[in-house]
């Protein structure tokens, strides 16, 4: 069993952490962190009503729904409003969104803390905001039921009325607010007995209403972190150090910068948090003159102690660490693989690998800092509040509870943004001159200073009996551990053997829902690699490598047994044991893409091949169902072209159909751009890609046909950011082995390897 799988956001919601209380029509929204002394406080009219945290009913009826997450131009603002709408009853012409501050009170219903990531949001949030406009609803229901003396039950509340059919009475939820006579309070019990909307009653979730984002994203008025002006305000650049981490600066020679006009200081970051090393920021009163002034600035580094490293190197450590018996913690200890493999019919080994990524957002990372007496605002768009909030107070020498976050939009995020680093050099040169100070990343900064994915080495082996059932399985994954670099125990995983906690965000997907009676998952930590290039949390994350090594093992074991790779997986999804439920929903999806994309009922040309893949996605307590179909064409000099993939995923509860489509499909590209184009590699300690040029994500010229089928069963709803981006690498890895019998297993892929093993 996978009891040892310890999730901290798997828990139900506790919404004792919430302030739910309904009534408290004396203020509104605050944008600021309340708890701060003396903190200059955005309060709404005193007429306004403010059923939940989460929103507020003006005067006029516009309902302004505050959004705890980061909108990354995922809708996520939107998608929370809609949610609040259909319980509310609320007309989505008067729903408004706004991005909320790093008030506590604006904490995750489930994790306690201000986090985007994962495809949580809506699958977290979805019953907490649901019941957030429940209670809404309910409170204006009574008061109006009380000012027009009817019953309460006879009421009917739609499009923002609340009408009487017998007598004909109504009011607008305007005229309720305006009497000042909602004051019906919730408690957390109270909250959890309310009887929600079954599916078949929902009249806003499951349609493709307007984007509230849209409009001020394309008229210039949302405004991003890139974007902020503050009253006197300068600006700084960052110079890094020529490797990525554990550099310290021995001089700053600054008598050429002080010849570039507006320049005001040159400040060595001492940053006790950790977030950099080696790091000066150069300020000046405009950014031209700042980036002048930084690149006039001379240097001279102790690169420290990772100045040799390159790929080359983690891969070898990688390599040895597996190679001892002793390393790294057990993350799923089923059975006995090893006395399996002794009795098995056929023994199957391989080896796994992907290369560092970069995250690479199209606005780079920046932030603004000021002082303003004893209170730090920090202006920038950010996907981790809570640390991130801490971080910045580390850099200012101050208690977080002095720092105060002000969300903007963010213009990507992918996961990079749940790091803080940017927010430094702008803390500290704040400090240092007095000033507002907006630090902006140079592309080159960005990508060679980025919180990548780490590059990992897996080691599968695999037993089959007789009859081709694949009846042992061990894993290993070798990586840094990004998510151990955040030093919040919560987030890591007792291993099964005792021996400490481990990263699960790091080997999740390895405990898949197929029935192997014999697995084994072991997570090693390549302490090199977490050193040399601290790593973060990219776009489907652990999956994103645990199921390359995963899917192409299992196609390996369907091609030695003779079976279709199709039909093989279906066998294995047999829902026994802990895989009830989970595997039967993971077939569907299969079922539904091979449909769709026509697997198996066509001929296809001579160097083409169609390859399968389906997986749960993330984390095992909070899976997406998702299955890919890849066509491909394989030329005889090894170069592929993915002609279409076919996706297909298990939503449970639909919120934004159109939404959801494009999210799969963003996804889907993204996992192809991973699969096959991204690479970045480390030298001498240092990040060689440093832009555009040199580090390719896939470009609209080689963007594939993508058919999408999303399933909408009424189950709970689960993420669809990041699923279809672990999906798609093997299988295309498999299509191509189907097209021309060449079998990938590094990713990228490209057309030497490609070539090399069609060889082989």
């Amino acid at each position: 069993m996978n009891s040892h799988v310890k999730i901290p956001h798997g828990a139900p919601a506790d919404l004792s952490r919430r302030s739910f209380l309904v009534g408290s029509a004396a203020t509104g929204l605050v944008l600021g962190y309340a708890a701060v002394p003396g903190l200059d406080q955005a309060l709404a009219a005193p007429s306004s009503f403010e059923p939940s945290v989460w929103y507020s009913i003006a005067p006029d009826g516009l309902v302004t729904v505050t959004c705890g997450k980061a909108d990354m131009g995922q809708h996520i603002a939107s998608t929370m409003a809609q949610i609040v709408a259909e319980e509310l009853g609320a007309k989505w012409s008067d729903m408004r969104v706004q991005l909320a501050s790093n008030d506590p009170k604006f904490n995750d219903p489930v994790l306690g803390a201000q986090i985007t990531g994962g495809s949580w949001s809506t699958m977290m949030n979805f019953d907490a905001m649901s019941r957030a406009g429940a209670a809404g609803r309910m409170a204006l229901t009574e008061a109006a039921a009380a000012a027009m003396g009817v019953p309460v039950g006879e009421l009917v509340v739609r499009d923002s009325t609340i009408s009487h059919p017998k007598s004909k009475k109504s009011m607008t939820f305007a005229e309720v607010v305006k009497s000042g006579k909602a004051t019906k309070t919730f408690t957390p019990d109270d909250l959890k007995a309310i009887k929600l909307k079954s599916p078949d009653q929902y009249t806003l979730i499951g349609v493709s209403v307007p984007q509230l984002d849209i409009p001020s994203k394309t008229n210039g008025t949302a405004k991003y972190g890139i974007d902020v002006m503050l009253p006197g305000m300068v600006y700084g650049r960052v110079v890094t150090p020529p490797v990525r981490y554990g550099a310290t600066v021995k001089s700053v020679d600054d008598s050429a910068a002080k010849k570039v006009p507006g320049f005001i200081k040159a400040v060595t970051l001492d940053d006790k948090t950790g977030s950099t090393t080696g790091w000066v920021v150069a300020v000046a009163n405009t950014y031209a003159s700042a980036a002048k002034a930084a690149d006039a600035l001379k240097i001279i580094y102790d690169n420290g102690p990772n100045a040799k490293l390159s790929s080359g190197s983690l891969l070898a450590e990688a390599k040895r660490l597996q190679g001892l018996d002793d390393s790294g913690q057990f993350f799923v200890k089923d059975g006995d693989p090893n006395a399996a493999f002794g009795t098995a019919a056929k023994v199957l080994e391989a080896e796994y690998t992907t290369n560092i990524n970069i995250h690479a957002p199209m606005e780079p990372m920046n932030a603004t800092a000021e002082f303003k007496g004893d209170i730090l605002h920090i202006y920038s768009g950010n996907q981790f509040a809570t640390r991130s909030g801490a971080i910045a107070a580390g850099a200012a020498g101050i208690d977080p509870k002095y720092v105060v976050m002000h969300q903007m939009w963010l213009g990507g995020g992918f996961g990079r943004r749940l790091d803080a680093d940017m927010m430094v050099p702008a803390v500290q040169a704040a400090k240092a001159v007095g000033k507002p100070v907006k630090v902006i990343y140079s592309r080159e900064n960005d990508m060679t200073m980025d919180y990548s994915r780490p590059l990992t080495y897996q080691k599968v082996k695999a037993g089959v009996d007789g009859d081709g059932r694949l009846v042992a399985l061990s894993h290993d994954v070798v990586s840094a551990w990004p998510t151990a670099r955040w030093g919040i125990p919560d987030f890591l995983t007792p291993s099964v053997d005792k021996k400490g906690p481990l990263d699960s965000f790091t080997v999740n997907g390895a405990d898949f829902f197929y029935t192997v009676p014999n697995h084994y998952v072991r997570a090693i930590k390549n302490e090199m690699a977490h050193t040399a290039t601290p790593s973060g949390q990219l776009r489907s994350v652990a999956p994103g490598w645990t199921f390359w090594a995963v899917e192409s093992m299992i196609d390996e074991i369907a091609h030695a047994t003779g079976k279709d790779p199709a039909q093989f997986r279906i066998e294995l999804l047999d829902g026994k044991g802990k895989n009830d439920g989970g595997a039967q929903r993971l077939r569907n999806t299969l079922l539904a893409a091979m449909g769709l994309a026509g697997y198996g009922t066509k001929q296809l040309p001579k160097g083409e091949g169609m390859g399968v893949a389906c997986v749960s996605s993330q984390e095992r307590a909070t899976a997406s169902w998702t299955a890919c179909v890849a066509h491909v064409a394989v030329a005889p000099s090894g170069e592929v072209k993915v002609k279409k993939l076919t996706v297909a995923t298990d939503v449970g509860t639909q919120v934004h159909p159109d939404n959801i489509r494009a999210q799969v499909e963003g996804a889907a590209l993204w996992g192809m751009s991973l699969a096959m184009f991204e690479k970045a590699t480390l030298k001498d300690g240092g990040i060689e890609q440093t832009n555009f040029d040199t580090y390719t994500p896939l470009r609209m010229s080689q963007m594939p046909e993508v058919a999408v089928n999303v399933i909408a069963n009424g189950e709970k709803a689960t993420g669809v950011g990041e699923p279809a981006v672990t999906v798609v690498a093997p299988a295309i890895g498999n299509a191509i082995f189907r097209a021309c019998g060449a079998r990938l297993r590094s990713l990228p892929i490209n057309a030497e390897a490609v070539k090399a093993a069609m060889k082989a």
